[in-house]
């Protein structure tokens, strides 16, 4: 499989940006895009230190706009700007317990990271893509933002359900202009932030790691595929979206979740 990729370049010459680009699914996204042949961009509020970068890496926090600003500055002067956009960027790091335990500063964290990010780097982006009459934008969002638990993630499925309203509608805006956007909700997927969530579950809790991700998965109402999903499974869909295989599909919200989600 990794030779048949290699074989196939057909990302090449596309620039391509990655929020949240250094751990993670922004990780296994922009490896998996460079593997493509784009030129990747990542950004996070800071630099993965021994981690060699073998992406051109950009310190920034989009949830603040002067920071996103100097972002799009940088891109434009150094690449001309972006095909293809990923808004990986996203956090849950809210307190649990439910509406009593978050105060507006927390509301507005929420909204800043899995919302507001996203816009202000389409807003600052889109032009040159509406300009050449392409480009694609992917928001990756969270089956949270349709399966809400008010105990863990209220202020963050509330910010996600935003999101995939705002991307539905971008979508009907831009596509008549050769703009693709898409949303991405994974599930649970094995990364770093997921073990810190469940870690301080499972502490609150009083029960153990293994028990606390038994029981978020039961209570998202389990998970047929029996396990999280790796990080270079979610990459693999995204590659595909932004991939000329998929120049008919926009306006889409596509669910990766090992077959959690309960609706048809």
């Amino acid at each position: 499989m990794e030779n048949q990729q290699e074989l196939n370049r057909d990302l090449a010459g596309k620039i391509a940006l990655v929020t949240g680009g250094t751990k993670g699914i922004g990780k296994a996204i922009a490896d998996r895009l460079a593997l493509a042949g784009a030129r990747v961009i990542v950004t996070a509020r800071n630099h993965p230190g021994e981690i060699e970068m073998q992406h051109h890496f950009i310190a920034a926090d989009t949830s603040d706009a002067k920071s996103v600003a100097g972002v799009v500055k940088e891109i434009n002067e150094q690449f001309g700007g972006v095909d293809i956009l990923v808004n990986n960027m996203g956090a849950n790091t809210f307190p649990g317990g439910g509406f009593s335990t978050l105060t507006d500063e927390h509301w507005d964290q929420a909204l800043q990271v899995n919302l507001l990010s996203s816009v202000r780097m389409d807003r600052a982006l889109l032009p040159k893509m509406l300009q050449q009459k392409s480009g694609v934008i992917i928001h990756i969002s969270s089956t949270s933002g349709m399966l809400p638990i008010w105990e863990s993630t209220m202020a963050y499925s509330s910010a996600k359900a935003a999101l995939n309203a705002y991307s539905k509608a971008l979508s009907t805006e831009v596509a008549p202009q050769g703009v693709r956007v898409v949303t991405v909700s994974p599930g649970l997927n094995k990364t770093q932030a997921m073990a810190i969530f469940l870690e301080d579950l499972a502490k609150n809790a009083g029960i153990t790691v293994e028990e606390m991700t038994q029981n978020l998965m039961a209570r998202l109402g389990g998970v047929p595929m029996g396990r999280m999903a790796e990080p270079e499974e979610t990459a693999e869909l995204v590659y595909f979206l932004v991939s000329p295989k998929a120049s008919f599909i926009t306006g889409a919200n596509y669910v990766i979740d090992g077959g959690n989600f309960p609706i048809v």
